[in-house]
């Protein structure tokens, strides 16, 4: 009866427990199995947002921002913050680069390449 008690308990806790990953476009970044991704962090209002590309179609530009099961951008401390999200998911720093905005802006753009 125990067992049967404890058993019941356990898959209960599996049930309602909510599993969090994170997705571009709907695909999380533990099925994306490419060589190389494109990561380039922007400031969006104070907050640090991941954009990630890996070859994929998107029809916006905001369709490449890293987001969590409920659909909200995830927001990161830093550039290193990123590059360590990535590097859970086996991608290591390969190459960076700027992209010019304008005359007076750009942006750091990081190249990883599969471990």
């Amino acid at each position: 009866m125990k067992k049967l008690l404890f058993l019941s308990a356990a898959v209960a806790c599996f049930t309602f427990s909510k599993v969090r990953a994170q997705n571009v476009n709907g695909v999380r970044l533990s099925d994306i199995h490419v060589d190389y991704v494109e990561i380039s962090p922007v400031y969006d209002s104070g907050d640090l947002i991941l954009k990630l590309d890996y070859g994929q179609k998107y029809k916006r530009n905001k369709d490449l921002n890293v987001r969590g099961d409920d659909g909200k951008e995830l927001l990161f401390n830093s550039y290193a913050d990123c590059l360590n999200k990535l590097k859970n998911y086996g991608y290591e720093l390969f190459q960076t680069y700027t992209y010019l905005i304008d005359k007076d802006n750009n942006r750091p753009v990081y190249i990883l390449k599969r471990k």
